[in-house]
């Protein structure tokens, strides 16, 4: 998503949110009618269901915790500022952790042939690697392919959808992938 796009999202979101929140009445002791009080939220932290089990440095706490996807805008292979924020999440997880090799994966759902697909897809996830190379990854523990606009993760034709399919998605791996 675009700097502009994704912050009117978070708007979007956070009103909603605001408004749900708003729209629940209180009892006398502070409770809202839903058994929640709204002044404890966000106040332990304590696992979402099904995630107490998520082991420091694991596959999942980099899935959970620190991101493996970057969106671009159309046509681009810039990197804005919440890509860069969860590259640098990656960096220092990598880091921590140097036990991980990690695959970009490039895709693309923009205007052009399947060439210019690829193409592009590569570039995205040749900046996503570089990015980690200058945040101090060793290059030989990453190794990024562009695959233009297979595996999509949204068909409709919206705008809204098209985006999520303009990424790069890291994935890490016990070994580096030879046969890429």
């Amino acid at each position: 998503m675009g700097g502009s796009t994704a912050a009117l999202a978070r708007g979007i979101l956070v009103c909603a949110g605001l408004t749900a929140l708003a729209a629940c009445s209180t009892t006398g002791s502070g409770e809202v009618a839903s058994g929640i009080n709204p002044n404890t939220i966000g106040e332990t932290n304590d696992p979402a269901a099904g995630f107490e089990n998520v082991k420091p440095g694991s596959e999942q706490d980099f899935i959970l915790n620190v991101g493996r996807r970057i969106f671009f805008t159309s046509g681009s292979a810039t990197l804005d500022s919440v890509a860069r924020a969860t590259l640098d999440n990656q960096i220092a997880f990598l880091n921590r952790y140097p036990q991980w090799f990690a695959k970009m994966q490039g895709f693309a759902d923009d205007p052009g042939g399947d060439a210019a697909m690829v193409s592009l897809s590569q570039k995205r996830a040749d900046a996503v690697m570089s990015y980690l190379v200058a945040g101090g990854i060793a290059p030989n523990r990453l190794w990024a392919k562009g695959y233009g606009k297979d595996r999509p993760v949204c068909t409709r034709t919206e705008n809204e959808c098209r985006v999520q399919n303009r990424r790069v998605v890291v994935n890490l791996q016990e070994k580096r992938d030879e046969t890429m």
